[in-house]
């Protein structure tokens, strides 16, 4: 009996220390993981990269991690891409297919640029695959921009095609650079962007720029994000966008210098990245989903860092002009188990129409129609004993908001307990809501996108209780689809 009670032990321990890894979500497969880095599709595959210890559960000597996918939602692990080396350590960067040979690395080449960071220094390098980015070579010539002296921030180059030259952008400061090339080895300076519009309380880091239809497609817009490093609106690491025209050379905001447009009004949602080359022209990002106030002191302790889910963006014209909206990629209907639907009915205060039911990797779906003197109404999610996680609309302040006060270990970071939130107006008195929970995280899509809320939290693992809930007045459910996510569909 001796044998399989340590056996049991040994499990038993395994799983509280993976108590918070996620049911859907990409994490590594141990150890650090931050930024997303180098996201292209090149036959067939997603490629994604990230900034990775694989030594230790704290930020250190960085790597770029790699797995493939061919849905977004299934992953396979690969092989460490990128060392470190003399040269430095290895920092966030892109990544091309090079279908021109323009480089001159061989046919349909795929190149990552990537920052060095060396005693603070920074350049901007390259390394090339013509393996379907199964081995990597350093480029001989590197760095192809050498720091210039002048900065104490040169780094994450975002890099694309662009009618007939490539085009970088990287973050220095609070400023985003432009440069252009013809063959990704010789770099000019075009323009810049940045002077004091939108925030600048943190430094600017990972920036993406991409074209993409507004509504029906007749026209469309550049949207530019940076991640910001504190200032953010839920405290700490942000992402924020600026939306206007770009030219192949400079991009210009539409919006004043003052106009500060947060893609997530979340703790956990910085330095998104979007995908290269995706072929059904969709803008596909993700985030990482952690926070520098307390990244290195989450309780996790076999692995630290998730990516939210694939988002795809679209923009849309609102009262207050155009604006980001993010909606759950479609292949996360994989995902979907047992399904319960509910007709259309009213919600009485202090009744749980959700009594019994529970779960730690669910999907909501829920459009409510806002009725007369109610206060406010929404769902509690991961619900114990002394645990809860409250996403609740408040129809006077017209805010949705994440309460995370009481959602399991809070402890470990003061700015962790809080609660965050967002405007959000009514469309026709209408709210919908689509919100993903898993094992330690909860990310929460309004009014199609519009307004969204991502956080991290830490429950215990018998906390999956749920609760649907009015405040002042009944509340009118026009429809909820609440789906159990089957975890043996994701491969990660």
């Amino acid at each position: 009996m001796t044998e399989p009670t340590a056996r049991n032990d040994v499990l038993q321990n395994q799983n509280m220390h993976d108590m918070y890894r996620p049911e859907y979500h990409f994490t590594p497969p141990s150890n650090w993981m931050n930024d997303p880095n180098g996201m292209v599709f090149f036959e067939g595959e997603y490629h994604l990269f990230y900034q990775y210890n694989p030594k230790a559960t704290v930020w250190g000597p960085m790597h770029w991690g790699h797995a493939v996918s061919k849905d977004l939602i299934n992953w396979q692990h690969l092989p460490i891409a990128l060392h470190p080396d003399e040269q430095g350590m290895i920092f966030s960067g892109s990544a091309v297919v090079d279908w021109n040979n323009s480089a001159g690395f061989g046919e349909k080449a795929l190149v990552a640029i990537f920052t060095y960071n060396k005693d603070h220094l920074e350049t901007q390098n390259l390394a090339f695959s013509t393996d379907k980015a199964r081995t990597w070579t350093k480029y001989a010539g590197n760095p192809v921009i050498a720091h210039p002296g002048n900065l104490n921030d040169f780094r994450d180059p975002k890099v694309f095609w662009h009618e007939d030259h490539w085009v970088m952008c990287l973050a220095a400061g609070d400023t985003i650079l432009f440069y252009t090339s013809t063959d990704l080895k010789q770099w000019e300076q075009s323009g810049s962007f940045g002077g004091g519009y939108g925030s600048t309380n943190g430094v600017w880091e990972t920036p993406d720029l991409f074209k993409i239809p507004l509504d029906d497609g007749s026209d469309s817009r550049w949207v530019l994000t940076v991640g910001v490093g504190n200032g953010g609106p839920a405290g700490g690491s942000g992402t924020q966008y600026f939306i206007g025209d770009f030219d192949g050379q400079r991009f210009v905001s539409e919006n004043p210098r003052e106009v500060i447009l947060w893609a997530d009004h979340g703790a956990d949602y910085y330095a998104p990245q979007s995908w290269n080359d995706e072929p059904n022209s969709r803008r596909i990002m993700i985030g990482w989903m952690s926070n520098w106030q307390y990244a290195k002191v989450i309780p996790t302790s076999t692995w630290r860092g998730v990516f939210s889910i694939p988002r795809e963006l679209s923009l849309t014209q609102t009262t207050n002009g155009i604006r980001l909206a993010h909606k759950p990629v479609r292949e996360l209907e994989k995902l979907r188990n047992i399904h319960y639907h509910w007709r259309p009915t009213a919600i009485q205060p202090g009744l749980n129409l959700l009594d019994g039911l529970q779960g730690k990797a669910l999907e909501i779906a829920a459009e409510f129609q806002i009725a007369k003197d109610v206060n406010c109404f929404g769902f509690c999610v991961r619900v114990g004993m002394d645990e809860r996680t409250i996403i609740s609309y408040r129809v006077k302040e017209k805010t949705l908001q994440l309460d995370r006060t009481l959602s399991g270990k809070v402890e470990f970071a003061d700015a962790f307990a809080a609660v965050h939130s967002v405007e959000l107006q009514p469309v026709d008195n209408m709210i919908s809501l689509h919100i993903f929970v898993d094992s330690s995280s909860i990310e929460v899509f309004a009014n199609h996108g519009l307004a969204v809320l991502t956080d991290c939290i830490f429950p215990s693992d018998q906390s999956q209780g749920l609760e649907l809930f009015t405040e002042g007045g009944q509340v009118i459910l026009n429809s909820l689809d609440i789906y159990q996510l089957d975890p043996a569909k994701f491969h990660n």
